[in-house]
């Protein structure tokens, strides 16, 4: 039997009338939730998503600015201009577009955002929490690959999880996410494949979210039968067409539930970076008192 897809428009749809829930209440107490990207130089794969980012922020009543700044841009100058926002009582949420010109360190500036504004969950701070399973703000993709395996109704207490790929920004925490929810968790990563182990892991998983950038690196009877699957990977192959890191048409055929690429995790990050600017918002005027 074929596995039902787990598709994130759903999730996405969700998580904004939630948002926008929260928006009206914050704008009845005097707050006006707000979203700043900053962009240094141009990137088009970057201009795709704040053009997504603009269109949430509109559907959910927040307001958004994209700050473009030159690409000789230096480091010091890039954090003297987070300084400014860090500052700026108008401002819930900061995010910084990746990647950055070479003169710039990204984590150093990514790491100067104020915690409490920090929307992609990058900050010490802000992981530490998750570390401890007190998140606030978590990485948008981690979290929205979290909730796609809770959205199928599924028990994670004991189960087999596996995260194939260890990224500061997904793999690492949605482990901890999982592992919190007493998920069994394995992580695999570069050593494990090199040792020819990430399918022995990959065949006792009774949740699979993987996150390497590989195209179909996970073969599909590599999966247990009934297993839920998430794959972040997107793929572009010379045909034109996009894939995922789990190849999909194999694996389909054993999962329970599996994300389709395109379609699946990556349509809510956005929406989950609203869902962070909204609590961004609360965490600040919950320090204000």
């Amino acid at each position: 039997m074929a596995a039902q897809l787990l598709l994130g428009k759903p999730l996405a749809e969700k998580i904004r009338e939630e948002v926008v829930k929260d928006v009206e209440e914050l704008k009845s107490k005097g707050v006006y939730p707000s979203l700043v990207a900053i962009q240094v130089g141009k990137n088009d794969a970057s201009r795709v998503y704040t053009n997504a980012q603009a269109k949430n922020a509109e559907k959910c009543g927040i307001k958004y600015e994209l700050q473009e700044l030159p690409e000789d841009t230096t480091q010091e100058q890039l954090l003297k201009h987070i300084a400014g926002l860090n500052a700026d009582p108008n401002v819930s949420g900061i995010i910084l577009q990746m990647p950055v010109p070479p003169q710039i360190d990204g984590k150093v500036c990514q790491w100067s955002i104020a915690y409490e504004k920090d929307v992609e969950g990058v900050t010490p701070t802000n992981m530490g929490l998750v570390t401890f399973g007190k998140p606030r703000l978590v990485p948008c993709t981690a979290l929205g690959a979290f909730e796609l395996i809770k959205s199928t109704g599924v028990d994670i207490y004991g189960k087999e999880v596996v995260v194939v790929g260890h990224s500061d920004i997904v793999g690492k925490p949605a482990a901890l996410l999982l592992l919190n929810s007493f998920g069994t968790t394995t992580i695999c990563h570069i050593a494990t494949g090199k040792r020819g182990l990430t399918e022995q892991h990959v065949r006792r998983a009774e949740i699979l979210v993987v996150a390497v950038g590989v195209p179909e690196l996970i073969k599909g009877d590599w999966i247990k039968e009934g297993a839920i699957v998430v794959d972040i990977g997107i793929n572009p192959t010379k045909d034109g067409k996009i894939v995922g890191d789990v190849e999909f048409e194999v694996a389909k055929e054993k999962a329970s539930w599996i994300t389709p690429v395109p379609g699946g995790a990556g349509t809510a990050t956005t929406a989950i970076l609203m869902k962070n600017t909204v609590e961004a918002a609360k965490w600040q005027l919950e320090k204000r008192g």
